[in-house]
Parts: structure tokens; sequence; C-alpha cells
């Protein structure tokens, strides 16, 4: 009997968009205007779906090549597989395999016919299941040969990580049925900046996708160890961290951590971890005579506590340990007697509260403790350190509200609150206080109101409640009065001049109305400019791109890292900071150097700020980091602010930006006006003024923001009193001795 024909992917307006190279709005246009555009095939009203099939004929029919790129088509066909009840993690391993073949053998395997496609990546998958033990056999079909075809050519094209991140968009990241969150990359990184020195051997027993791991290896680590509940998260986690740290010994397990530890007999130099929060089911009852509970059994609503034993007991004599906690445990009656041990034993070391948002759950401000397991007849430990970095949350904000908001950030399901924090900020005060406390704990001066040792008979009262505002803060009043005061008429100085500079700016005119309807105007897409010349486009190749057939440029901009160079990041761009990147975190063996007068563009389209700006002065000579992309203009051509003002345009960034829970921008999709070079630079100017504009209103909110928080602090810290004139308006001054009683 014949087999019915598959059916079709559908896909929404959105990918639509990214399929024919333009923006919703056009896509919208279309339905509006053309009675031949595929009514839609499923899906609601407000969210309709269309059958794909039906779009690429219509597509075609208008003259619309396809612009979708290889992790697009992947997308694509992985929605018919999803449609048809297949899974994702039998590809993951693919992926591994498919990894380690050259471009010349991954183009091949692409056009081979479906039944030779099938059997090839059978093979494939056979020789990466030696690498990643205790996985289940994999059998793909004959209806996987159209999402075999499109793997190949993304990791192909866009590399295995890539790669691994369109597999995981569906099922893994943010997953809010499986409880599975990724840890924000500069999360991970001071994580693992908080373990001293550089271990070797490193556990995350709840490690999720790998990113605590990841973090680990770019400091060094060469063994590391997971283990995670989810057995899809473990494969995921084992063949990312396979692909990033290829000379690490990598060893994940799928298994619950607590009742079936997967490394019984294993310590390690460092254990990282975000385990999961508030479970109540975590074997309370049958792990209650377990030897890992050293400091005390856990109460049954805390199992962080159970985390946190869990780690010290992995560790080797004197290891450190990192994790990411929720803050009710650092005060809640049931958890009291385990953190009184905690502290007289000297395992905790310290508790460092993070701004809210920083990580999933984004409501709460959550805390990392630093602990280390004691050594026998070690030094005795006098103090544990808190460091509270909320004030690093008020100054990330008033950033973000000075740049501007991208309608685009709020598809990362949390990942802008993330990124809009100081993280260069709340990283320096945590490392800064932590390697000073760790140098002399006895003679650690601490910085009021943001870190403050305190001894440890001082926390063993009837709570023992290890919330570092409430114990940092009352290090304020260690201020001196005359000092603080100095400061505020600074600051207020400072914000003064920064509030006449920012309405000077904006009192500036230079647009009138389009007329009735707004101007409409060809297009070119970035890569046809390139194509035809005006334009080069570069960027950072990743750690082995050149073995998959990378260029190296021909104009003579690329060189291998200068560790005496700073790097531009893309938070320097959403910022408009100089470059603040660290050379040593480059992973490429090529990248750019920033000339004057090039585009630069972030390669994603999470957070708040700008997408795009004009190096200047300051930029010059920096090296280009991973997530940046480069257009340099040939001046002739192109005016390089109008080039950077359509560049970083909202709609033009959501056309030219794939993926769901990370939207990674496709640079050669980027859209730009074919206009004269003359009516360039009248936009060019006009878009250099919005940027002045943005960066007064960074500067005069930075300094409002922090005019208040010294003015507040010096307040209820009792360094400043209001005058007598405060009522109607008048100055504060210092505190004085001569006011009644």
């Amino acid at each position: 009997m014949p087999q019915p024909p598959a059916p079709s992917a559908q896909v929404t307006a959105a990918e639509i968009s990214r399929i024919a190279g333009v923006t919703r709005a056009t896509v919208s246009n279309w339905r509006r205007r053309h009675d031949d555009f595929p009514a839609p095939s499923g899906g609601t009203d407000s969210s309709p779906l269309y059958d794909l099939e039906s779009v690429r004929a219509w597509l075609a029919s208008r003259g619309h090549v396809s612009a979708a790129n290889p992790s697009e088509e992947l997308r694509t066909t992985l929605r018919l597989r999803a449609q048809s009840g297949g899974g994702m993690s039998d590809l993951l391993l693919l992926v591994l395999a498919a990894a380690r073949r050259s471009p010349e053998e991954l183009t091949a395997a692409a056009q081979l016919p479906d039944p030779d496609l099938v059997t090839h990546a059978q093979r494939d998958v056979a020789t990466a299941a030696d690498a990643v033990p205790g996985t289940d056999a994999v059998h793909f079909k004959a209806d996987d040969a159209a999402v075999l075809r499109a793997l190949y050519a993304c990791v192909r094209d866009e590399g295995g990580q890539a790669t691994l991140g369109v597999l995981a968009e569906r099922e893994l990241e943010d997953s809010a049925a499986s409880g599975a969150y990724l840890t924000p990359a500069p999360l991970a990184d001071l994580l693992a900046r908080l373990i001293p020195g550089s271990p070797s051997r490193v556990l995350d027993p709840a490690c999720g996708g790998g990113t605590l791991l990841a973090a680990a290896a770019r400091r060094g680590a060469r063994e590391l160890y997971g283990q995670d509940n989810l057995p899809v998260q473990a494969l995921r986690s084992a063949v990312s961290l396979m692909l990033t740290a290829p000379e690490a010994e990598v060893t994940v397990r799928a298994a619950d951590s607590l009742r079936a530890d997967a490394f019984p007999d294993l310590l390690a130099d460092a254990v990282l971890c975000n385990p999961p929060y508030g479970v109540r089911d975590w074997g309370h009852d049958e792990l209650a005579y377990d030897p890992r509970w050293a400091y005390g059994v856990p109460a049954r609503a805390e199992s962080e506590l159970a985390w946190v034993q869990h780690a010290l007991a992995h560790l080797t004599p004197g290891g450190h340990a990192a994790l990411l906690l929720p803050p009710a445990m650092a005060a809640r009656a049931s958890g009291r007697r385990v953190r009184a041990e905690l502290v007289r034993s000297g395992a905790l070391r310290a508790v460092i509260a993070l701004p809210v948002g920083a990580s999933v759950p984004l409501h709460v401000g959550l805390q990392v403790w630093v602990l280390q397991r004691p050594e026998p007849g070690g030094q005795e430990r006098k103090s544990v350190l808190f460091v509270d970095t909320a004030a690093d949350a008020a100054t990330g904000t008033a950033m973000a509200a000075g740049r501007g908001g991208a309608a685009v950030t709020a598809r990362t399901r949390g990942g802008s609150r993330s990124a809009s924090l100081d993280w260069e900020g709340i990283s320096a005060h945590a490392l800064g206080a932590w390697r000073a406390f760790t140098e002399n704990p006895d003679a650690f001066e601490g910085e009021p109101g943001v870190a403050h040792a305190v001894g440890v008979v001082d926390l063993l009262d009837d709570v023992v409640d290890l919330t570092p505002a409430r114990l940092v803060r009352a290090s304020r009043a260690e201020v001196d009065p005359a000092e603080l005061s100095a400061g505020v008429d600074a600051a207020r100085r400072g914000l003064v001049g920064a509030a006449k500079s920012l309405a000077r700016t904006a009192g500036r005119e230079g647009w009138s109305a389009a007329g009735a309807t707004a101007r409409e105007w060809r297009t070119a897409t970035a890569s046809d400019l390139a194509r035809g010349g005006a334009l080069t486009l570069l960027r950072t190749l990743p750690e082995g791109a050149r073995s998959r057939g990378d260029s190296d440029g021909s104009d003579g901009s690329r060189k291998r890292p200068d560790t005496a160079r700073a790097v531009l990041t893309g938070s320097d761009v959403a910022r408009g900071s100089g470059p603040t990147g660290d050379p040593a975190e480059l992973r490429g063996d090529t990248a750019p150097v920033i000339a004057v007068g090039d585009v630069l563009v972030r390669a994603v389209a999470s957070g708040d700020g700008p997408m795009s700006r004009v190096a200047g002065e300051e930029d010059a000579g920096a090296l280009l980091g991973p997530h940046v992309h480069l257009f340099r203009p040939d001046p002739a051509r192109l005016d390089a602010w109008f080039l950077a003002g359509f560049l970083g345009a909202e709609e033009n960034i959501a056309g030219a930006s794939t993926g769901s829970t990370v939207l990674t921008v496709s640079p050669g999709r980027l859209r730009v006006p074919l206009l004269p070079l003359e009516e360039q630079r009248r936009y060019g100017e006009a878009f250099r003024h919005v940027h002045e504009l943005r960066a007064e209103a960074r500067r005069a909110t930075r300094l409002a923001e922090e005019t208040a928080r010294l003015l507040a602090g010096g307040l209820t810290g009792g360094q400043l009193l209001p005058s007598r004139e405060a009522a109607g308006g008048g100055a504060l001054r210092g505190r004085g001795d001569d006011l009644p009683l």
C-alpha cells in the first residue's frame, strides 16, 4: 500500500520573515495586499501557522529566494519532526560526530540520497556513542533524512555549538516543564572565578547544560565531572563540553545526585553548582542517616542545605565550592542548626548577595555561597565575608534606562534582565572583596555598605541570619561623615552638569515629518553590499573555525590575540563603554583590530541598549570580541553613522535574528537602504545625534542614581543630617554635635 505523503511543517509569520529575509511588517503587508498569499493552515487567529511548502512556493513565484541560514533551515525541519512525534535528544550525539568531520565530508554527507544519508548518520552516531557512555542506542528512520541533511549543513557552516543551541531551544533551555534553566554566562564566570587557584578536577552535581563546567574549563580545569537528573540534559552537557573543551576529560552521568550519587568516591578540587530550589521530595526520609550530613541532617524544607553538604563531601580538604542559592535559606528557622555548624566549623567562607534578575527566578535576589572543606589541623577561621552587590543593580538599571530598550529583548524570557545588570561592577565588588579577604581575613577592612567581615561569635546567635544586606548595612556607620558629605557634593555637581548637557542635546532639532505616509526605499542586504565591495564584514573566529574552512581575511586586519590590547564586547556596545573585555578570554587564534569608523553590531539581540555604534578613538586598536560583528564601510560609498543607524534598527535586527531563547543576529541578512551618499550623510548626522542623546541620558541617569544612593545611605547611616531649611528645599549638611537630644 502506498504511504501517504509526509505532512509539511507549519511556520509562523516570524519564521516566514526569516526565511524570506524581510521584516515581520513586510510579511503582514503581504498577507493584506496579496489575495494569493497562503491561507493559515493552523494555529489561532492571533498566532496563525502557515504550510511551509505553500509559503516557499509563493515566495518562489514572487522571485524571493530563501534567505534562511543553515540554523533556520534546521529549525524548520525540527518543527516538522516534532509534529510527527520525533524528539531532539537522539540528534545530540550526531552533532558531536559531525563536528569531528571536515567541511568537505559534511558537504558530501548532506548531498547523499535519503537512504544513504540515514545509513551514514547511523554510522556517525555509533562512533560518537563511545565518547558518552551509558547513552541509549539511536536509530534513525527514513523520515529523518531532511533533518539529518539540515544538521550536517548547520554544523558545517555555523559550527557544533550553534547547532547544539538550535536543538536545545525546543526542549531544554528555560523549560518550565522540565525545570531546566541556563545559568547566565557572566554569572557562571563569576562563580568559576570565586574558586582560588587553578583547580584541575571540577564537579557540578546539577550540571544542566554544562555552563558552569564550561566556565571552569575556560579557567584551566582539565577533568570535568557532571551529573543531572534529566538524561537529555546530561547528554547535552556532555556533548557541549566535548565541543568547547576538547582537551578536557569529560564525564557526565544521568541520575539524581542526592539519591543516586554517580561519583561516590570522587574528591574534586572544586565544586560549582546551581541546584534546584524548593524541592521537598529530595529524599529526606531515605537519606536520614547519610554520611554526607556532617553538619546536621537538613530539614525537609531545606533541600538547598543538602546540596551544600553534598558539595562539601565531594571536596578535597581545603577545596572550595561556589553554589548559587535562594536568599531564604540564609535565614529560615528550619535551617538554623545546619547554618550554625557551617559557620562554627569554618566551612562557610562567604555569602554574596546578587541583584534581582541575576538568574532564574528573576524576581528574587539570589546569593552565592562560597564554601571550603576544613582541613584537619588547619587554621581556625574567625570570620565570614558578606558582600552585597545590590547597588550594582541600580547602576545597571540606570544604564539600561538611558540606552532605550529594544522590543526584541522581550523574547529572551528574562535573559534581558540579566544582561542589563552591571556585571562588570558586580564581579569587581565580589571578587575584589573575596580576594582581599582570603589574603588576610584578620586584616580585612571591607567597604562600608558593600563588603564586611563578621566574626563567627557574632553570627552564632539565636537565628544565625546570614543575609548579607542586614550584616553589611551595619558597616555603613564606619563611613566618615565629612568624606561622605564631600562625595555627595561632588556627585551633585556632576549631576547638574550632566543635566545641562542633556538638555542642550535634547533641544537640538534635525528632523521633520515625512508626510502623509512613511517613506519607502529599495534595500540591499549586507551580504550584497559586501559582495559589491561597499563594505567588509569581519568577525572574531571561534576556536577551531579555521579548520572548518574560515578565511583569515585578506585585508591584513586579523592577528593573533595580543594580551596587551583590550577586547570590545557586546556588553560594551550595549553600555556605550570603551573596550572592557579580557584578551585572555579570546579562545580563537585570530581577531580583527578595530579602526575608527568601523560599525559595530552586537551578535546577540538580548538585553537593553543600542545594537550598534560607530567605533571612535577610544575603540581604535582594540580587538573585536566574539559576540560583535564588524562592518567596515568604504567611505566613498557608505556613511558610517548612516550604516550604524539602519543596521541597528529594531525591525532590521528582528528580521535578521534567529532563535527563541537567545536571538542570534545573522549579519549578512541585515538590510540597508540604497541612497545617494549625500543623503546618507544627512541621515548619518541624525543618527549621530541620537547616539549622543543616549550617551548623555545614560550619564545623567547614572549620576542621578549615584547621588540618590549616597544621600539615602548618608541619611540612614547617620553621616548626613537634613539642614533646618531642608523642609523648604534647603541643602543637607554633615553630622554635628550641637543638636539637642
